[in-house]
């Protein structure tokens, strides 16, 4: 299990509504495969296993992981570490698992190689943020490992990091039964996922209390602009466009409906909503929870837009067949159709119609994996053109 663990001090923002909700956060499977190559990678070029092993997160959080098991491969050409992942108080369905990783050294100028292990997926449709064929290990966690790696070989006197990285979670097959994995065309097992690094808990009556919370700290700091968003990139991109302080800003994460119910009884005068673009087609077509236990993106509802923006029959027919949301808005975007935009717009008048004509001006942003905006719009409510 990872020590070290940090909850924030800030009085608004995302770390404050994780210390509100009195939740223990905990550590995706991107950060357990990190720290399990960074150990085994150490071990392959020191001779010792680190125990713990300290990673460096994205936000620069140092979180310390104990191996839960430990092994050299009979020549001594490759080792493996092992970690448990603790999700914390979230209910994750790969809380529990032993995820793996086995550094084998590769020819000079090889770089790091990722490989599917046992109980890892393999991608086979397109419409993620890999190509078929590769080993399901999102960018994000990648780089971390790759960084990580890097690190290892610098401090042990070596040029570069030129090995293969298997990444294994034992029972991993079975666990993906219960995950979306098999229906996007992710098949063998499981995801490494996370942009962060951390799991944030997840608690329908804490995490809306913390939303409302978010919103009061707002509104005493005299904010009249706040920004409700999915998760971190999203954060970052209404940061960036819109400079808002952390006080600011609400970690809606699943919760769109219980923003913009509690805003309609506390208006501010302006509510922007920056999320993926998958997430956001859900509010787009009406769901106020956006989790994907309780709401699925509606590929035929993607297709009525694509239509209504000049989509021929051909296009909307693809677009109806999509792999995943993205994959429709790739589809669109090379047509010239504007996918993305219409998702916005469609969202924020389903935004406008939960708060009622509250005076509240909302806009949308969407965005991809990636943190690129796809589709915007201008605000709209009482008062606004």
């Amino acid at each position: 299990m990872a020590e070290a663990q940090s909850k924030g001090t800030g009085r608004g923002g995302r770390a404050a509504q994780l210390a509100h909700t009195g939740l223990r956060h905990g550590w995706t499977t991107g950060a357990c495969a990190t720290a399990a190559s960074t150990a085994a990678y150490t071990a392959l070029l020191s001779g010792e296993f680190p125990d713990p092993v300290t990673i460096t997160l994205p936000k620069g959080q140092t979180p310390a992981f104990a191996l839960a098991v430990e092994e050299w491969a009979a020549d001594r050409a490759g080792a493996m570490a092992g970690v448990v992942k603790d999700a914390g108080d979230d209910p994750d369905v790969t809380h529990g698992a032993l995820i793996r990783a086995t550094v084998r050294a590769l020819p000079a100028g090889s770089g790091v190689v990722f490989k599917a292990g046992p109980g890892v997926g393999t991608v086979t449709r397109p419409g993620l943020p890999l190509e078929v064929g590769e080993p399901a290990i999102n960018p994000v966690p990648r780089q971390l490992m790759r960084e990580h790696l890097t690190a290892v070989a610098a401090r042990h006197g070596a040029v570069a990091a030129d090995v293969e990285v298997e990444i294994s979670v034992d029972h991993g097959e079975e666990i993906a039964r219960s995950t979306w994995n098999p229906r996007l065309g992710i098949l063998g097992g499981l995801s490494i996922l996370g942009t962060t690094g951390i799991v944030v808990p997840y608690s329908c009556s804490a995490w809306i209390d913390s939303i409302r919370r978010g919103v009061d700290v707002a509104r005493a700091a005299g904010r009249r602009h706040v920004a409700g968003c999915t998760g971190s990139t999203s954060e970052k991109v209404a940061v960036a466009l819109h400079h808002l302080p952390e006080d600011a800003l609400l970690d809606m994460g699943d919760f769109a409906g219980a923003v913009l119910k509690y805003i309609r009884r506390h208006p501010v005068d302006r509510l922007t909503i920056c999320g993926g673009f998958a997430k956001l087609s859900k509010l787009a077509a009406g769901h106020l929870d956006l989790h994907s236990a309780r709401s699925q993106v509606d590929k035929g509802f993607l297709a009525e837009l694509a239509r209504a923006g000049g989509a021929d029959e051909a296009l909307a027919g693809a677009v109806a067949e999509a792999n995943t949301g993205l994959a429709a808005l790739r589809l669109c975007e090379a047509a010239g159709v504007p996918l993305g935009d219409l998702v916005a717009a469609t969202a924020r008048d389903e935004a406008l119609a939960v708060l009622r004509g509250a005076p509240v001006a909302v806009d949308v942003i969407c965005i991809d994996r990636a943190g690129m905006v796809v589709g915007r719009t201008a605000p709209r409510g009482p008062g606004t053109p």
